[in-house]
């Protein structure tokens, strides 16, 4: 794990004060790492809260708009069932929400959301939860620490599960420029799942484990073009999935024409993330824009912080 594991609340928030959470977006997979390769992006969901007589939640992005406005939402939910696994109420908090991460579209928008409403139980409920413990937490709601694990700590992270414990490395070794192309139609994740087969072939496992492994091998090594290989390799999700963007075969074809390295679906898709030499994202970011027709091109950094909490 990174860092030192420090709680970060003595006790629980008072009434009067405002907490702020601000939560990086991730991409998961980079191809083969699938469910267990992520990093975390320079989108942000942003959320202020303070205790109040009721439940209130308030969309300060228009994207936000049509989700409840009461616990019912997303983040609330979290946010109480958190608290009830440590035996602790939430109280009721008028919650303000604004986020820059796209919804749907492969960019860790739930897992984002779900680290929010974990920290708003550890705060308003002083539970002074390790970052560890946070992700424990985060990765039952989510089902794989990949996105959250990223958007709690930060970096490209590699994350684990077997039975109920969690594991999480970051690799602060690893870097690259991320571009990340968006399209303007969603795609849900539950769509996405649906095209996954039940099983794979003993041997097609085997060697769809071995990209992986090659895949981190070269990003740490900054063997660039095996790297750009084993994410276009990948045999767990993106051969199945490549048929829900049918404008995946076009976006890789002129990346690697701009200069990227690597290209891969953005999690379940449809975004898709283009990883270029550090130093090179802007001039390929540039191309991407001039060459794609309908979709948004965005160059990134990746995150190093993670999820951070204040109060006011």
């Amino acid at each position: 794990m990174k860092g030192v594991e420090e709680p970060l609340a003595a006790a629980e928030i008072a009434r009067g004060q405002v907490l702020s959470v601000k939560v990086p977006a991730s991409s998961a997979n980079l191809g083969p790492g699938f469910d267990s390769l992520g990093v975390a992006l320079n989108l942000y969901m942003e959320v202020q809260a303070e205790q109040s007589d009721k439940w209130k939640v308030t969309p300060l992005s228009h994207s936000l708009t049509g989700f409840p406005s009461d616990e019912k939402n997303f983040i609330c939910q979290i946010a109480m069932k958190t608290a009830e696994m440590y035996k602790q109420e939430m109280p009721s908090l008028h919650v303000y929400v604004k986020s820059e991460i796209p919804l749907a579209r492969g960019l860790g928008s739930s897992a984002a959301a779900i680290v929010a409403g974990v920290e708003l139980a550890n705060e308003f409920c002083g539970l002074q939860l390790t970052r560890s413990e946070k992700l424990a937490a985060a990765t039952l709601f989510e089902g794989h620490p990949d996105n959250a694990g990223a958007s709690l700590f930060g970096g490209v992270v590699v994350g684990s599960q077997l039975g109920d414990e969690v594991d999480l490395t970051v690799l602060d070794q690893i870097h690259f420029d991320p571009i990340l192309v968006v399209p303007k139609d969603e795609l849900l994740t539950e769509t996405s799942r649906d095209v996954l087969p039940a099983v794979i072939d003993f041997q097609r496992s085997v060697q769809a484990s071995a990209v992986a492994n090659q895949l981190l091998a070269a990003l740490m090594t900054q063997n660039w073009a095996l790297a750009g290989k084993m994410m276009s390799a990948d045999l767990f999700h993106q051969p199945y999935r490549k048929a829900l963007v049918p404008f995946f075969e076009n976006v890789e074809e002129k990346a690697i024409q701009s200069g990227a390295f690597g290209v891969a679906l953005s999690g379940a898709g449809p975004s898709i993330m283009c990883l270029a030499e550090p130093g090179k994202g802007e001039t390929v970011a540039e191309k991407l824009r001039q060459h794609l027709v309908g979709l948004e091109v965005f160059r990134l950094q990746i995150d190093k912080e993670g999820c951070r909490s204040s109060v006011r």
